[in-house]
């Protein structure tokens, strides 16, 4: 049971008997509660904080908690919200959508209910997050001089210089932004490069955050396919020619959901194909510190190979850390980082100085090393496991690369003449069986070619709890029917 589970079935079975007490009355003491429940001290004091934050108990520093005294509440006026409809449906101009679809995101990011065992998540399990490190980095940086001050704008110069010193020799501190994370750098990209109405190349299947974060900017996403080898060139140059598009957005490195790799003859040919056609590459490196132990010497990215600032190279520490150390780098050269300046400062004014001085602690640890060493060991064991359990137990379904980074596999579900897996009734069949997994639809900027799942191998807890969930998986895709073929 993981810690979140175990906090909010601690602070459930408190609830249920806070009728034992009268107003006023304590509770039992945290060492009781620890005997009792058999969990751990943080779990009892977050538990106990939640139910002070729900106004139900009262804490004392030193002397306990308290049941708290009902309080008296009256039924707030009811209200109509209808006339927002109206305010929020835009301008007219169907160039220009203000609507906002977060449920790609919600897909990965939303906690599944308690029991139900996480196949869909997007961040390193707690058992592979460097906790005690980046507590101890924490601790360092909040005894540096001016930690709590405000930090140059751009960010942190050692930061910066040790992000640019990762991309290529040819790149300094005066090319990189300190950003809050990927997703952050992403939208701060899409709305520096690209004018709302705009069109914007991306690989199809993609990461759904970027299409979010692009229709939220007011652009149209364009898919282009990959393959085996990445982006098809051919298709990238047709798309080009076809939309006047300035923005490709891509992920070359272990791209998400497919784990490809951008081959070696395709690097350059997208740089000039992009160059060609007047446009920005923007590059998603976000898996960069995921590779497996068996991945071999890692391309370098494509920022680092390219003279003329076509490339606008992005990298995060988050999902190779922890999900709250939201901390990334953006990368540019010549007016464009100018502007990617100009709109990270309206949206946010700076990262925090705090957790910047935090990441720059841990990464010039010696632990970060071992860290890395540690995950690349840890998520090539997984990514083995899971795949001999998927084509043992689920061999009808297709897995049609084998990555060697990131933490996910990409299924395709199989079809026939009679029709082709219900792609939501799976998703939805898994639940019930008690497994979240990852709809592949929202990757897809359009019409999806085939039904598919995503996995991840990153979010469980151990190989117990991944082979269970294969389990669970095989009991609802045997239960999943087929939709009607299209056009049926």
């Amino acid at each position: 049971m993981n810690e979140r589970s175990s906090v909010g079935e601690l602070a459930a079975a408190l609830r249920t008997e806070l009728d034992r007490y009268s107003p006023g009355e304590k509770l039992p003491s945290s060492r009781a509660l620890v005997e009792r429940f058999r969990v751990s001290p943080v779990t009892v004091s977050r538990a106990v904080a939640q139910l002070a934050a729900e106004g139900l108990v009262v804490t004392r520093p030193g002397a306990g908690a308290f049941r708290a005294s009902p309080a008296a509440r009256s039924a707030p006026p009811a209200g109509d919200t209808s006339w927002q409809e109206v305010s929020l449906s835009g301008d007219g101009s169907p160039a220009v959508p203000r609507s906002v679809d977060a449920s790609g995101l919600l897909a990965s990011l939303a906690a599944p209910p308690t029991g139900v065992i996480e196949l869909n998540g997007g961040y390193l399990h707690a058992s592979l997050q460097p906790e005690r490190d980046l507590a101890a980095a924490l601790g360092r940086a909040g005894r540096r001089p001016g930690a709590w001050s405000r930090p140059p704008l751009d960010g942190l110069t050692e930061l910066r210089a040790w992000f640019a010193r990762g991309i290529g020799p040819a790149h300094g501190a005066a090319d990189v932004l300190i950003t809050a994370g990927g997703q952050s750098a992403l939208a701060t990209a899409l709305r520096a490069l690209a004018a709302p109405g705009a069109p914007v190349l991306v690989e199809s299947p993609t990461y759904p955050g970027m299409l979010a974060a692009a229709r939220a900017a007011g652009l149209r996403p364009v898919p282009v396919p990959v393959d085996g080898d990445g982006v098809r060139p051919d298709l990238l140059a047709a798309a080009f020619d076809a939309t006047g598009a300035r923005v490709f957005v891509c992920q070359p490195l272990f791209q998400n959901p497919t784990g490809t790799v951008l081959s070696a003859a395709r690097r350059p040919e997208v740089v000039r194909i992009a160059r060609q056609a007047g446009a920005f590459v923007v590059e998603d490196d976000f898996a960069r510190f995921l590779a497996h132990d068996d991945a071999g010497p890692l391309p370098r990215p494509l920022a680092a190979d390219d003279p003329d600032g076509v490339v606008v190279h992005i990298r995060s520490l988050t999902k190779a850390a922890s999900p709250s150390l939201r901390v990334g780098a953006l990368a540019a050269r010549g007016p464009a980082l100018e502007r990617l300046r100009a709109i990270q400062l309206v949206d946010t004014f700076f990262v925090p100085r705090p957790l910047q001085e935090t990441a720059l602690e841990l990464v010039g640890s010696p632990a970060w090393g071992r860290h890395l060493r540690s995950v690349a060991t840890e998520l090539g064991a997984r990514r083995t496991a899971m795949t001999a359990a998927l084509r043992e137990a689920l061999p009808g379904l297709g897995l049609p690369h084998v990555p060697a980074g990131g933490g996910y596999l990409w299924l395709s579900l199989p079809g026939s003449e009679a029709g082709r897996t219900d792609e939501s009734a799976m998703v939805q069949a898994a639940l019930r069986a008690g497994v979240a997994v990852t709809p592949g639809r929202p990757y897809f900027g359009a019409e999806p070619p085939a039904p598919h799942i995503r996995l991840s191998f990153v979010s469980v807890a151990g190989p117990a709890e991944l082979a269970e969930g294969v389990r669970r998986l095989r009991t609802a895709w045997e239960g999943t029917p087929a939709a009607a073929p299209p056009g049926g």
